[in-house]
């Protein structure tokens, strides 16, 4: 899995034209899926992202984290993340889930993020074409890739 969080003094999601969601200070996390992702990258993200201290404190400093600040999260999914660009100008997509497996890993993220986080999270719409609207602040832009970050699997 891929995701990329913005730190955000306010982020929403439109479908249509239609707003479907919305948050005020928080983040806004876009996440691409591989087909071998699991509970294994799930488990990891959700507790790296809540505990990641990307909030200021008192002094300014980047010292809190979500549990902390008790602010919003708003995820949406991007297959888009997964692009290869190594070869010609066209980027590849080889490497996204499809949605039959992509789909239940993005709600299950979502899910175990509300029961760890405790507080809901508001979500994009699957596989829809999205208007993403966000004031990014600090800016503030994380990127963490579990094939990265994560030890191999035996």
């Amino acid at each position: 899995m891929k995701v990329v969080i913005q730190r955000v003094s306010q982020a929403s999601v439109s479908v249509d034209g239609e707003q479907i969601a919305s948050i005020e200070k928080g983040i806004l996390i876009l996440v691409g899926i591989k087909e071998q992702d699991s509970q294994y990258e799930i488990d990891y993200l959700v507790k790296k992202i809540i505990s990641l201290r990307i909030f200021d404190d008192s002094e300014g400093v980047m010292n809190l984290s979500l549990n902390d600040t008790k602010g919003d999260i708003l995820v949406v999914s991007q297959f888009t993340l997964m692009a290869r660009t190594k070869k010609g100008n066209r980027p590849s997509y080889i490497d996204a889930a499809k949605s039959d497996i992509s789909e239940p890993i993005y709600e299950r993220f979502c899910e175990c993020l509300e029961k760890s986080y405790g507080k809901k999270v508001k979500r994009g719409c699957f596989g829809a074409d999205m208007k993403v609207a966000l004031i990014n602040d600090g800016p503030v832009t994380i990127i963490i890739d579990t094939d990265e970050n994560l030890p191999q699997r035996v």
